[in-house]
């Protein structure tokens, strides 16, 4: 029996418990026979000195909780739950980089990239919600991946779509590796975990283009900064340079006839956020809008700032 109003049900039930299992890891509980009280001052901007009072932690903390599985869910049921549901769950072995897979594999890097970025994000938004770097990353990882897990089990029950081991497995990776940075710094001065999209032909043709489910258009790269060697972030022009690992998939996803082909790339490419560091902001380092910056520049690749060569699998 399929119906809508399954969908509704499914979608509340997972978002609600989205919003509570989380929070059993953050010390947001206040003292025995204090009552728990939401205050109404106003809340600092994101980056301010000012320590948030327990009731603002704990409204911030569900507020992020909330808001990240509340957005991930609802645009899963506009883009990708936009048909009736099933009451059955269903299963499916996708594979993973083979040339028959479903997108060669670049859906697979896409789940661990979106669980990477998600991580990362939420991160800083929960030590500004008042927890410390430790407890903000083991929260942000447990909202990133449970969110993730609980499209998981919505592509479970869609009648387009099914529950994927491999994609499970992929956004557990993200999330680690995201801790894994964030215990690093030495690493994560190092490496960057980047997407580069540019619309690829039949989605331009189609008039499809999304950065999300165009696969054909995603290259995600590796990339090696020179920044992050000692020996090397002083050296001019030097730091400005990566080596940089990619892979991508043309052709799959969307498909109007241009042949499937998996490509691993290989090359230099620059690092924007050293580039702009140096000469934009100059004097005016650790600035709002030079950390925002970075941030995005940790994750995305600008078009046409990597040469790469191209070898065909």
């Amino acid at each position: 029996m399929q119906c809508n109003h399954t969908r509704f049900q499914f979608l509340l039930a997972a978002l609600a418990a989205l919003c509570w299992l989380p929070t059993a890891y953050a010390d947001t509980a206040p003292a025995q026979g204090q009552p728990i009280v939401f205050e109404s001052a106003a809340l600092p901007a994101l980056g301010a000195g000012a320590m948030p009072s327990e009731a603002q932690k704990q409204f911030r903390t569900r507020l992020l909780i909330g808001g990240a599985a509340t957005s991930l869910l609802w645009y899963g049921s506009v883009h990708w739950w936009n048909d009736t549901m099933s009451s059955d769950f269903r299963t499916v072995n996708e594979g993973w980089f083979g040339q028959n897979t479903y997108t060669g594999g670049a859906d697979k890097l896409g789940h661990m990239y979106s669980t990477y970025v998600g991580t990362r994000l939420l991160t800083d938004a929960f030590e500004w919600a008042g927890h410390d770097r430790n407890s903000a990353a083991w929260l942000a990882a447990a909202t990133t991946w449970g969110s993730m897990l609980a499209v998981e089990i919505g592509d479970g029950f869609s009648t387009h779509y099914r529950f994927s081991k491999e994609d499970l497995i992929m956004n557990t990776l993200g999330s680690g590796l995201a801790l894994l940075m964030e215990k690093n710094p030495e690493l994560d001065a190092l490496l960057d975990y980047r997407l580069m999209y540019w619309p690829s032909s039949d989605a331009r043709r189609a008039n499809q283009i999304d950065l999300i489910d165009d696969h054909s258009g995603q290259t995600y790269l590796l990339a090696l900064k020179a920044s992050g060697i000692p020996a090397l972030r002083k050296i001019e022009p030097l730091r400005y340079f990566e080596l940089a690992l990619g892979y991508g998939t043309r052709g799959y996803e969307p498909n109007l006839g241009e042949e499937r082909s998996r490509h691993v790339y290989y090359g230099i490419s620059l690092n924007v956020a050293e580039i702009l560091d140096a000469t934009v902001f100059g004097e005016r380092k650790g600035g709002r809008t030079q950390k925002v910056g970075n941030s995005v520049l940790e994750v995305f690749q600008i078009p046409g700032t990597a040469a790469l060569a191209d070898h065909r699998l």
